[in-house]
């Protein structure tokens, strides 16, 4: 995947604010949602909701498995054999993903008797049975050049979602409202992708071997894998040591500060793989990095702090004066998508030059340090929690960025 392949060069700027903005519709609403969840029911309620979506967005990066990338980067002669590969692939993992789903249900019930929480887990996990009927279309349009479609479908449908949302908890206000939505607008998303790139499997076309996914998705399994982990772990430990009261408001700060800065972070790795993959290995890759380095730096991290400073403002404006006590961990917390944004960017490079395994390795080192600060930060109290979070982000992916970087400059001067 080193070398360049046939994806249609467009501008990087073009599809990453195309990406940003349908990421920003979408975290918008879902914060809309947020606003009436906040208001019609209690922290314990919002406390169930973080812990089925923990573990539900844990399961879906483990969804990430590499195999669209793979689409993404074949060749052209080899493109209907990937697609052919890759639909089996991901029918087998996504129903892995609804078993385990079950599975983690099954357990909340027996031991920790959360039966509303493993519910909605099953409930939330239907969505895996019908991502693979749209994923192969999905990665074939991006391929395409059709990433703003792309971005357009995947947004609408989070939109639809979060005003589904919205009216449920008027009706209806309990936790299984914030949680029906995702599962119930699944299949559109779906049918969507399928209308924009319809495919069907060439079964003359044959299969590419399996060892290439398996290679190239295991290392990056693991990183989605982990970067879950680096964003939901937080959660786990919170309502293990402080309860649902106290995870209901961390759930609610981090997604009215870092769950919307996080989303320009999801944009930008979108939109920057095709853009790397289209560009020749070596040189005119790197520089392509530093390009989207300096696009960062100079448009994404200056919205992240602004958004931090505005916190105190658009808080209790939004959520309404209950919610005002915890503008500045709001704010924090919303700061710490800022090195992120230099980290998604040397991932996403990595991906590019074929090297997911040094990924992991660097995500596994990120993901400890951020885990071992909030653990030893949490019985102190949630503020203490949220300094804690925003050092150890910045301090660990400021640090993996530029050891890696310094590393490749040595070997190509060497």
């Amino acid at each position: 995947m080193a070398h360049a392949v046939a994806v249609p060069q467009t501008s990087l700027l073009g599809t990453l604010m195309v990406w940003a903005a349908s990421e920003a519709v979408a975290k918008f609403a879902r914060i809309g949602a947020t606003m009436v969840a906040a208001r019609v029911l209690v922290p314990e309620q919002l406390g169930v909701i973080a812990l089925v979506l923990a573990f539900g967005e844990i399961l879906k990066a483990l969804a990430e498995n590499g195999v669209g990338q793979r689409i993404i980067a074949a060749s052209d002669a080899d493109l209907e054999a990937t697609c052919n590969t890759a639909a089996r692939i991901f029918r087998v993992w996504c129903s892995a993903l609804f078993v385990v789903g079950c599975g983690i249900a099954a357990a909340l019930d027996h031991f920790a008797e959360m039966r509303e929480t493993a519910l909605l887990l099953i409930v939330f996990s239907t969505q895996f049975l019908i991502m693979p009927l749209g994923l192969v279309s999905c990665f074939r349009a991006m391929r395409n050049g059709q990433s703003k479609a792309v971005a357009a479908i995947a947004g609408g449908q989070i939109v639809f979602s979060a005003l589904m949302a919205c009216v449920l908890l008027l009706i209806w206000p309990v936790a299984a409202a914030m949680i029906l939505p995702r599962a119930l607008t699944a299949p559109i998303w779906a049918l969507s992708m399928r209308r924009l790139h319809p495919w069907r499997s060439d079964p003359a076309a044959g299969t590419m071997p399996l060892r290439p996914f398996v290679n190239f998705g295991s290392a990056v399994l693991g990183v989605e894998g982990i970067k879950a982990l680096r964003m939901q772990a937080d959660k786990l430990i919170i309502g293990g040591i402080l309860g649902m009261e106290a995870l209901g408001i961390w759930f609610f700060a981090f997604n009215a500060g870092l769950g919307l800065a996080t989303s320009f972070c999801n944009a930008f790795a979108i939109a920057l793989f095709p853009h790397l993959c289209a560009t020749e290995a070596g040189g005119s890759r790197r520089a392509a990095l530093t390009d989207a380095l300096r696009l960062g730096l100079t448009i994404l991290v200056p919205l992240v702090v602004l958004q931090a400073f505005l916190a105190p403002i658009y808080v209790p404006f939004i959520f309404g004066e209950a919610w005002a006590g915890i503008s500045q961990m709001v704010g924090v917390l919303c700061l710490a998508a800022a090195p992120a944004v230099v980290w998604t960017a040397i991932s996403q490079w990595l991906r590019s030059e074929d090297r997911a395994g040094v990924e992991f390795i660097a995500s596994t080192a990120i993901t400890a340090v951020i885990i071992a600060a909030v653990a030893i930060a949490a019985p102190f109290g949630l503020n203490a929690t949220m300094f804690a979070y925003l050092g150890a982000a910045t301090i660990a992916q400021i640090t993996a960025a530029t050891f890696i970087l310094r590393r490749n400059a040595r070997e190509v001067t060497a």
